[in-house]
């Protein structure tokens, strides 16, 4: 058995099958523009401002909350406004482009947003020092297709969160 209840072996993860972050980002950087072409696509108008947050959540490299997607704006554009940002990020979670995160409220009631990488995968929270790494695996693609398989559901979004003690908060 593979631990997803079937009888098929699974090969033991290798580097290429499964990703961990250091910290930042797994798919920072992989597509820029992704937001804007995604939003224009849908005839949506994008103005000056709309556009520099676009390009502010496109280019995050770790997980960013309102406030910090704000003070990265201002210094391209001080006239951004934070009507804006949440307005922007409103239309953004509307049209399935980002993912809203509590990442176990580690940060209290704070919340970060991401854009949609190529794939889904796993936060994994230090409780202690607050540190958030990316976990990506073909193991978790597989339990997705299980989950699809047994509940007759077909998965369009996932947000799954780890927390424990890292290697340095242990010692």
């Amino acid at each position: 058995m593979d631990g997803l209840g079937n009888s098929a072996s699974i090969d033991m993860p290798t580097a290429s099958a499964h990703r961990v972050s250091s910290g930042e980002r797994i798919h920072a950087h992989e597509r820029p523009g992704r937001l804007q072409a995604a939003l224009q696509k849908r005839g949506v108008r994008l103005t000056r401002q709309r556009r520099i947050l676009l390009e502010v959540m496109d280019n995050a490299e770790r997980h960013l909350d309102a406030d910090a997607i704000l003070e990265r704006a201002r210094k391209l554009d001080s006239r951004v406004h934070r009507v804006t940002v949440y307005r922007t990020i409103d239309l953004l979670k509307r049209n399935g482009l980002i993912d809203e995160l509590d990442l176990l409220h580690l940060r209290g009631g704070q919340h970060f947003y991401e854009s949609h990488g190529p794939r889904d995968h796993i936060h994994v929270a230090c409780l202690k020092c607050g540190k958030v790494r990316e976990f990506e695996s073909r193991l978790y693609e597989k339990l997705k297709k299980q989950i699809e398989q047994d509940c007759g559901i077909e998965i369009t979004m996932t947000r799954t969160e780890v927390g424990g003690y890292c290697e340095k908060c242990r010692k």
